[in-house]
Parts: structure tokens; sequence; C-alpha cells
């Protein structure tokens, strides 16, 4: 439990089930370092006690902060640092939430770890992407003892759209899936809103967080000045190489970003987008914003570190694929290369595409796993 909305309501549909349920807080982060801004852990643990107390359910803080910071922050900076955009809440749930924490709930006794993820589990009929499957309740599979090892569940996107989730369990194994429950997946934000205020719950009204994951409302651009040294170098104009001024570092921008360039558009007031780093001379590449820019788009791509929620796929096949979390889905042509990577040719090309992010890729409304971009 977060201390939101979502994970409140999880708990209070599993509890109206009849179903055994424990709260806990993962304490990832508490700005022990007192260099950044509002990081409202404190608050959090309080709203998602109150939610407890007033469920009548016990409530647990577990402190993973020694893993969050081995498995998230460390990999955070160390690829913003080699000029990538990694992307923190996808790693939090593969890692951390269904990695380290699903570990503490085994061990602990449990048989299930819910979250208020906007998606849904279901059984699937086959191992087979594509075909059919057998939607099955999570209030329903809850009651039943641990799924036996030979049941495969399949991950499909929420039903709200708007708020659709399974972008950022796109590196869930079949193992951690059997272990997830999903319980406000089939739900839209203001039914689920209105049931915590029919439940009285205090996180009825609370706002969404917007923050990185598990830090809160912190901008990632505080965050790395923070925690990563500034490394100057120049903005160059990728058409002719010409010098257009001097970037803080690399690390503070991203494929496709235009705001914060701090370069002077044209005559015909045009912007520049960035279109590449070069690590050589730590160059920030820059264009103005058309769709000839070079290196803005890409209809080629390749990923690695390929994770699937079911059966790997050593095909070649054509799928869809979500490039980013609010993109939708797009259709795409996969192609196996050696283990655990792929390439990825798009039907249409792709606007700014940076090494690090995440590829989530789905057959129709099926997440069927992801990878990164290399």
């Amino acid at each position: 439990m977060s201390g939101g909305v979502d994970s409140s309501v999880a708990a209070l549909l599993l509890q109206q089930s009849s179903m055994p349920v424990v709260g806990a807080y993962m304490k990832n982060w508490i700005n022990e370092d007192n260099v950044l801004g509002d990081c409202p852990w404190q608050q959090d643990i309080l709203d998602a006690r109150a939610v407890c107390d007033r469920l009548g359910i016990e409530f647990r803080v577990v402190n993973l902060m020694a893993d969050y910071r081995r498995l998230v922050v460390d990999y955070l900076l160390d690829g913003y640092q080699r000029g990538q955009t990694p992307n923190p809440d996808v790693m939090c749930n593969s890692r951390v939430k269904f990695g380290v924490f699903r570990a503490y709930a085994e061990a602990e006794g449990f048989s299930a770890l819910a979250t208020g993820h906007y998606a849904r589990r279901v059984e699937a009929g086959t191992s087979d992407a594509g075909r059919a499957l057998r939607p099955t309740s999570e209030m329903q599979v809850g009651r039943k003892a641990r799924p036996t090892s030979g049941t495969e569940f399949a991950l499909l996107e929420g039903l709200d759209k708007n708020k659709d989730q399974s972008y950022f369990l796109a590196l869930l194994n079949q193992a951690q899936l059997r272990f997830a429950r999903f319980p406000i997946g089939h739900l839209e934000k203001p039914e689920l809103r209105a049931l915590a205020r029919e439940a009285g719950l205090t996180t009825a009204g609370k706002k969404d967080s917007q923050g990185i994951c598990f830090i809160g409302e912190v901008k990632m651009a505080d965050f790395l000045q923070a925690y990563v040294p500034d490394a100057p170098g120049p903005i160059v104009r990728a058409s002719d190489g010409r010098e257009l001024g001097q970037h803080r570092g690399l690390h503070f921008y991203t494929i496709g970003q235009r705001r914060g360039i701090r370069v002077p558009s044209n005559t015909d007031n045009e912007a520049y987008v960035v279109v590449g780093k070069r690590a050589s001379d730590r160059a920030l590449l820059v264009a103005f914003d058309h769709a000839d820019a070079p290196g803005l788009f890409q209809s080629e791509v390749r990923v690695h570190s390929l994770s699937w929620t079911g059966e790997a796929l050593t095909a070649q096949q054509t799928l869809e694929g979500r490039v980013r979390y609010r993109d939708p889905r797009v259709t795409l042509e996969f192609i196996p290369t050696e283990a655990g990577s792929a390439l990825i040719k798009f039907t249409e090309p792709q606007r700014g595409l940076a090494s690090g992010q995440i590829l989530a890729l789905y057959d129709g409304e099926r997440l069927l796993g992801g990878g990164v971009y290399l």
C-alpha cells in the first residue's frame, strides 16, 4: 500500500471478498541526504495506516531502502551517467516490488501480493500468445490455494485505457505474475474513487502521484543534479557541426526533448530538438524539429534484456508495441537475434527513442513482455 487511493481500494476489494489481507508499505526512500524537495513518505505511511485502521486490517512498514538503492537508484544513476534514459518505475516493479518484496511476502507465508496497478491478470487457456484466454476473476483466483506450477497466467491492459499501467509491468516473468494480483484492473478511475468515498477511506480524494517511483513529487532533473556531477560539453547542430552553446551534462537530456536546451530558435521561430549524444566529446546533438531531422525518427531499433510474461517468442512475427507509457500501441515486426535480444522494425517511424527506455510488446490487449532499447 503506497498511501494512494488505488492501492487503498485494492485492499478494500480484497477484504470485501472475505480474504485475509495485510497492508504493507514499502519503505524505499526517505531523502536521507536532505537534498531533494517533497518526498512525502511520512504522510504516505500515515495515509496507508489510516486506510488499514478503517478496514480493520494489520498494517506493516517493510524497510527495503538498501535493496531499492542497489536495484533501482544505482541503476538509474549509472544509466544517466552513460547517456541513457532509464525507466526506474519498470525496474522497481520487476526488481523490488515483485522481486525482493515478493520474496519477503513468501517468506512470511503469504500466498499472493496485490497492488493497485491498472492491469488485469487472467488465466491463459494456452501458452501460445494470441490464442483465446479464459478470464478468471482476481477475487476467485485469490480464494484458491497457491496456483500450481502448471497454471499459466496472462496480463491484459487495464479496463480504463486512460489509466492502464501494463507498460510498467513489461519486465515481469511468469513466476512473478502467478504470485501477483491486480484487484482494480477492471475499474474506471471515477468508479474507484466512488468506492473509496463510500467506504470512508481518507485517500478517496488524494491526488495521484506523478513523481519518481516511490520517491515522490521530485523532478528528474533535480534528482540528477543532486546525485550526478555536471559534465559540460558543446551543443552541436547535427546538420553542419556548428557549435551553438554549452550544456551542463548529457544526463539532463533525452532524445526528442525540446525544452531546456537553451539555444535560440532561427528566424522562422523553429525550435531545436535533441537528436543525439556524442560520447567522445560529450556533445549534445540538436536539429530543428522537422520530420527529417537526423536521428529524431527511427524505423528500426534493437532491444536487449527481453523478458516475457509467458513463453518466450523465438520466431519472427508481427506484434504491437508501446514505445513509451502514454503512447498508443503501434505495429512492428519482431525479429529475434541472439538470446534475449531482437531487431524491431516499425511499420511507421517512431519519434525520440532513447537508449535505456523500455519497449513493451503486445498481442492486442495482452502484454507479452518487453525489452530495453540499445
